[in-house]
Order: C-alpha cells, then sequence, then structure tokens
C-alpha cells in the first residue's frame, strides 16, 4: 500500500518541484493556475484588467502576429502568449528584468514594459524560427536575435525600412554563437543586438528578401551548414 500511495505521489512532486524550480514552465503551461484569465485564444493576462487594457494586450498580440506573419509568409506557430501589467504578476510567473523571453521554444512571456508589438514579435520570431526548424542549433545565437530583431522591425538597432542600409552598427567582429555567450556579451554591451541585426539585414537584403531565411530553414533542415548556406 505504501508503494502505491508512493507512486500516486510522485507526479504530484514533480509538479511542485518545476512549480519552484521553474515557474515560468508551470505558468505557461497553466497560466490559470498562476491568476491569469484568457482573453483570447492563446493570449492570457492577469485578472481583473479593465477593458482598455485588456484591449491593449489583444491587439499587441495581434500586431505581433502580423509582424511575424508577414515576414514569413504565415506561421507555423501558435505560441501561448503570458502578458502581465504589473511587476508583481510577472515575478510570480517566473519573470526577471526581461521585456519579454520566449519559454521552451512554444510560449511567450511579456513583462509590463514587454506588452509592445515590437517586444512580442520579437519572442514570436523566436518561436517561429525554432517551429520551422528541425535542430534548435542548426543556427547560431546571433542570427536567430538579429533576425528577431528585423522582423520585429525595433528601432533601437535598426533605422526604418525606407533607408537604403538599416544598419545602425556595423562590426566585423566574430558574433557570440551559443544562448550563453549571447547572453553574456549583449549583457554587457546592448549594441550586440544592433550588431547582430545588421548583419542579418544585409544578408536579407543581398539575398533577395525574405524568403531567403525560409530558404535557408529548408536546406538547413536538409543537412547543409549554416555557414555554406550563407556564406557568413
Amino acid at each position: 500500500m505504501w508503494l502505491l500511495v508512493v507512486l500516486a505521489a510522485l507526479p504530484i512532486a514533480a509538479a511542485a518541484v518545476v512549480a519552484v524550480a521553474f515557474p515560468s514552465v508551470a505558468a505557461t503551461t497553466c497560466p490559470t493556475c498562476y491568476g491569469l484569465e484568457r482573453l483570447a485564444p492563446g493570449v492570457y493576462a492577469e485578472s481583473g484588467l479593465p477593458p482598455d487594457r485588456r484591449r491593449q494586450v489583444v491587439s499587441t498580440v495581434e500586431e505581433a502576429e502580423r509582424r511575424v506573419r508577414d515576414f514569413y509568409g504565415g506561421r507555423q506557430a501558435s505560441p501561448r502568449i503570458l502578458a502581465c501589467l504589473g511587476d508583481r504578476c510577472y515575478r510570480r510567473i517566473g519573470g526577471g528584468g526581461e521585456r519579454g523571453v520566449a519559454v521552451l521554444n512554444r510560449a511567450v512571456m511579456l513583462s509590463p514594459d514587454g506588452v509592445d508589438p515590437v517586444i512580442a514579435s520579437h519572442e514570436m520570431s523566436h518561436v517561429e524560427l525554432h517551429a520551422r526548424l528541425v535542430t534548435d542549433d542548426a543556427v547560431p545565437q546571433w542570427f536567430d536575435e538579429g533576425l528577431a530583431v528585423l522582423v520585429s522591425g525595433d528601432p533601437r538597432y535598426l533605422a526604418p525600412e525606407t533607408a537604403a542600409d538599416r544598419c545602425l552598427v556595423s562590426t566585423d567582429a566574430t558574433l557570440p554563437v551559443t544562448l550563453d555567450a549571447w547572453l553574456r556579451a549583449a549583457g554587457a554591451d546592448a549594441r550586440t543586438y544592433a550588431e547582430a541585426a545588421c548583419r542579418v539585414s544585409r544578408w536579407v537584403t543581398a539575398s533577395g528578401g525574405s524568403h531567403a531565411v525560409l530558404d535557408l530553414v529548408r536546406r538547413l533542415n536538409a543537412g547543409e551548414a549554416f555557414g555554406a548556406v550563407t556564406k557568413m
């Protein structure tokens, strides 16, 4: 009998460990367990928001989805969106000092400062790219981040679309390949985002437009190496 009790308790204990150690994973799995309510299909925010704030969240997500859809010519990913308009809410679901974050390439969390189409589409671009790739490490982290800046049209790191060259900061230096290396570099110098965006933007332009990214994904999934495809 004791064995049956222990075995029955294991899933509960495992869920408790996940909730404590990885609240963002638990929150994106069960938003209502963390005090969030459904505003639209796949979109959640803290309960009790006034109508105008609810509309802000929904319109932000809709515009972010449009940017991703327009760049990729459609969407294959439908990440669950958790938006917090208060700091306490964002801390409760496991958020930190970032404005937004993609969780396990299947969900997006937005902080009070991240309920914005630029931030939302940046994080959704990460999810969309990885939904299309067979392996997560097929592209270097700098390309993933630079592409997200391009998809979102982030004016902090890129000039307007009307500019002949959208680069704000150019570099010939090696950019971070792994996530850990990226976090260290970008944490030390925000220009790292602009440098990555510059390199991706110039490659996309030289390759004929956003369809080059789709071709890149196809060739990577077929087994070709990133460097061989992009010559970067």
